[in-house]
């Protein structure tokens, strides 16, 4: 089992969608780094956090688990997709996409000012200066920190 970090803006999807939805599809992914992790190294029960960006709470928001591995991302097929890539078909997909289970909601989202000050946070991508990936991994040591912290 490994574990993750998936960035998502809230007013788009949040962990409150999920665990309505209970199981989603993690679509959209549009860059080859984040892509190559998608599609070579996640594997279902790999655990993830959710983190929110872009918004007013920014950070970690909930857990969900892998429960299906990569497979063709389809909405880069669809023109009236905002995640339309007229590069990507069917028989050679570009774009990839896993789904994902609700776990839980944080009791608190851990917020990113919170965790730049956590020592044990800081080889983590997310923390340091200038990381854009939607998708990251995350050590076992830094999960386990940041879970610590869920209670203040």
């Amino acid at each position: 089992m490994a574990y993750w970090l998936f960035k998502t803006e809230p007013d788009t999807f949040s962990i409150d969608t999920l665990c309505v939805q209970q199981r989603s599809c993690w679509e959209g992914v549009r860059n080859y780094q984040a892509r190559n992790m998608m599609r070579d190294e996640i594997h279902v029960g790999d655990l993830v956090l959710i983190y929110h960006s872009s918004c007013k709470n920014v950070g970690v928001a909930g857990i969900a688990e892998v429960v299906r591995e990569a497979y063709p991302d389809h909405f880069a097929f669809d023109a009236a997709s905002e995640f339309y890539d007229p590069k990507s078909t069917p028989e050679n997909p570009r774009w990839v996409m896993v789904d994902v289970a609700f776990v839980r909601k944080m009791q608190r989202t851990i917020p990113l000012a919170e965790m730049k000050t956590m020592p044990e946070l800081a080889q983590m991508p997310l923390v340091k200066r200038g990381n854009r990936l939607s998708i990251m991994p995350v050590t076992e040591a830094q999960w386990l920190a940041i879970l610590a912290r869920e209670l203040g």
